[in-house]
């Protein structure tokens, strides 16, 4: 269980992960008024945020997915590998968003969410 509740935090830090992509070392960033510049950003910087904000919206399925299977008796150490993988895929979503490579960008985003509907619907252990 605790390799699931690992990836739990890691997936809940992808966001996290492409907001420093797209504002590690880049000229005029305030903490005081972030948004402002977020929206002034251009090339890879400003497809760092939009990945941000991608990954935000992919958490609660992932979350809700993870903890239904669970809750219904899908076999845990199933459950924990499809959720690395689900993580590897996002991370690799957030990098060809950043690479502006747009068709192997929705291609890994089909992928992740297929990764998401098999934890979803993920067979029941009968003891």
């Amino acid at each position: 269980m605790l390799g699931i509740k690992i990836s739990l935090v890691v997936a809940a830090f992808l966001p996290w992960l492409a907001a420093i992509c797209a504002k590690a070392g880049a000229a005029g960033f305030t903490n005081h008024e972030p948004r402002p510049w977020l929206v002034s950003l251009s090339g890879w910087r400003s497809r760092a945020n939009a990945a941000q904000a991608n990954a935000f919206e992919a958490l609660p399925f992932f979350y809700a997915a993870v903890l239904l299977a669970l809750w219904s008796g899908a076999d845990a150490l199933r459950v924990q590998n499809l959720m690395m993988v689900w993580i590897a895929l996002r991370v690799l979503y957030l990098l060809m968003y950043i690479m502006d490579k747009a068709s192997l960008r929705s291609l890994v985003w089909f992928l992740a969410v297929a990764v998401n509907i098999w934890i979803l619907f993920l067979p029941v252990v009968v003891v």
